[in-house]
Parts: C-alpha cells; structure tokens; sequence
C-alpha cells in the first residue's frame, strides 16, 4: 500500500515537477488523497497512514516547488464506483456510512473529477500546500 498510495505519487509529481521546471513552465500537482489522511477509520491503519503521508507531501511540495508550482490534494470519502459498490451495499456498512456521512451520499467518480478539475484551474489559483476534503461532512465529526 505505501508503494502505491505514497511511492507512486511522489515520483510522478516529481517527474512532473521536473518537467515544469525543465520547460519554465508554472502548473499544478494534484494528488489524490482521501478523507483518511484527515482522520481515522476502524480496521484501515495502514490505509490511513498512507495518506496521512501523502497530505504531508502536499504540504512539503508546495513548499519546495512555490511560487511556480501549485501542490493540492483532492480528498474525498468513499466513492460508488463497480468496485466498491458490493462491500459498500451491505447492511454493516450502510450504517457505518450513515453515521458519518452528514451528506448521506456516497461520493461519486464525477465529484472527484470535477474537485480535481477546480483544483488545477485558475479558479483556484490561491489553492497550494492544501487539501481539497470531499467527504460529505464525515471529518466534522
């Protein structure tokens, strides 16, 4: 899970970093966080931790990168998609959501696209070091 969630994440926006700069060029890194970088759920630990750890990059790549390189993350809770839909429909989890989520919905693929898509434009131009929480209210908790 730190391979993918942390690793990866930080040599693509290294890369990409590397090309901005090698091109003197401005932009944006968006890495995709989830709500369990701001808080804790039961039985993820090692999930958490993960991204924990990548809200923490975001923050140190704003630094080291600004002012030409713009660092957010897109955080969102639990998204409806195929391959989440069957553990999410059980009755266990159905509960634990509704407990949380002050929303009373799911994310879906297209709120995350769309956070994504405001975080990389000019509309959010003043966004940097900071995370972007898509999660229907769950962190107010």
């Amino acid at each position: 899970m730190l391979e993918l969630n942390v690793r990866s994440a930080f040599f693509a926006a290294q890369s990409a970093a590397r090309r901005m700069r090698a091109a003197d060029k401005t932009g944006v890194i968006v890495n995709l966080s989830s709500q369990a970088g701001h808080t804790a759920l039961i039985k993820r630990s090692v999930y958490c931790a993960t991204k924990h750890a990548m809200e923490g990059m975001t923050k140190s790549m704003a630094l080291e990168l600004a002012p030409a390189i713009r660092v957010v993350s897109v955080a969102p809770t639990f998204v409806k998609t195929e391959m989440t839909q069957s553990f999410l429909e059980t009755d266990e989890y159905d509960q634990y959501m509704k407990a949380h989520l002050l929303t009373r919905q799911l994310a879906t693929v297209d709120d995350v696209a769309n956070a994504v898509l405001y975080a990389a434009s000019p509309a959010a131009n003043m966004m940097t070091g900071t995370s972007l929480v898509l999660d229907g209210g769950w962190t107010a908790h």
